[in-house]
């Protein structure tokens, strides 16, 4: 009997964090799971530490990229009061900002991102919008979002991809999904994997622009060849039922296998599923429990992938739980290899 097919239906929330997990598709062996919590898509946030986009070729970035954080500071500080230079104002701001180096400085950090920003630096505004979207004591956004407009137009993906949430979230600016939508293309037109994604997500829904599920997958493909888990996890699913792109249950698996591995506890559960089920792989009813104790780890329940750990032998169970470790990337096994030593 066929399985029934994978559906996937994104949720995003402005909150400045890093990326966050992709929402849950259904399930691709013949019983539907427990559902799991409603996920989330973030805005981008500023890197710990960001490196400038376009760095002056100079002796303070030299410095930085050695971790000479102190000389990096002193030669950047020196050149921006010599020269008036935006990028070195942008280094001296996050080496202040960060405590790398010297002392934690918030407030000078803040004057030299101010500096930069006065001179149209990109990435000056990026990070000013994203310290305003971040307070706690602003309540008014607009700033936030004029930041990020600003820095968007000059070549931020970063800002163009959260002026998009914002105009799709409509919290802190108007709710304009065709907007939000043109926003997420100019960042993806970039590269930017969380843009490509979203943008996904409306192509896929027909939220904003015309419904087109062969571009939501080849938005999901090239978010998924770029790093983003959560992208690669719904392309698995895209594959896996045929939808915008021809089916294929052995490219699926590899798929989820690759985002299972990268900590995306869908996939997990998803992997887990096909290899209790062999879709795509052999059947492997000891990988699958251990894939499945992965996600479990992580929030994650299955009902029916219980069923199975509960069928198992002694021996079975206690191989399985060999395989799983406190989660860290890469450190599941594959399917048919020993447990670690």
């Amino acid at each position: 009997m066929r399985a029934p097919a994978l559906t996937f239906a994104a949720g995003l929330m402005l909150a400045l964090a890093v990326p966050a997990m992709a929402q849950a598709p259904a399930n691709p062996a013949p019983a539907k799971p427990a559902a799991p919590k409603p996920a989330t898509e973030k805005p981008a946030a500023q890197n710990a530490p960001a490196k400038p986009a376009k760095p002056v070729p100079d002796d303070a970035y030299a410095a930085y990229q050695l971790g000479k954080y102190k000389t990096a500071l002193d030669l950047a500080v020196a050149r921006a009061n010599k020269e008036g230079d935006p990028v070195s104002m942008v280094l001296a701001g996050e080496l202040l900002s960060l405590g790398y180096g010297v002392r934690q400085d918030a407030g000078a950090a803040q004057k030299w991102y101010e500096a930069a920003a006065a001179k149209g630096n990109a990435d000056a505004l990026f990070i000013l919008g994203s310290v305003l979207m971040a307070s706690s004591h602003v309540t008014n956004k607009d700033n936030a979002v004029d930041f990020f407009r600003r820095a968007a137009e000059k070549g931020s993906s970063r800002a163009a991809y959260n002026l998009g949430l914002a105009y799709l979230q409509g919290q802190v600016a108007p709710k304009e999904p065709a907007l939000a939508a043109e926003w997420f293309e100019k960042a993806a037109d970039r590269d930017q994997p969380d843009a490509l994604y979203a943008l996904a997500t409306l192509y896929r829904d027909g939220n904003g622009v015309a419904r087109d599920p062969i571009e939501a997958a080849r938005l999901l493909q090239r978010a998924s060849e770029l790093g983003n888990p959560v992208a690669t996890t719904e392309f698995g699913i895209a594959v896996f039922n045929g939808i915008g792109v021809p089916k294929d249950e052995e490219r699926a698996a590899g798929l989820f296998k690759k985002a299972a591995l990268a900590g995306n506890a869908i996939a997990q559960n998803r992997y887990a599923r096909i290899l209790s089920a062999g879709r795509g792989v052999p059947k492997d009813v000891v990988a699958a429990a251990a894939w499945h104790f992965a996600a479990k780890a992580q929030g994650l329940d299955d009902p029916l992938l219980d069923k199975l750990v509960e069928g198992l032998t002694p021996e079975q169970r206690t191989e399985a739980q060999g395989r799983l470790k406190i989660w860290q990337p890469d450190k599941m096994l594959p399917s048919g290899t020993e447990a670690s030593k």
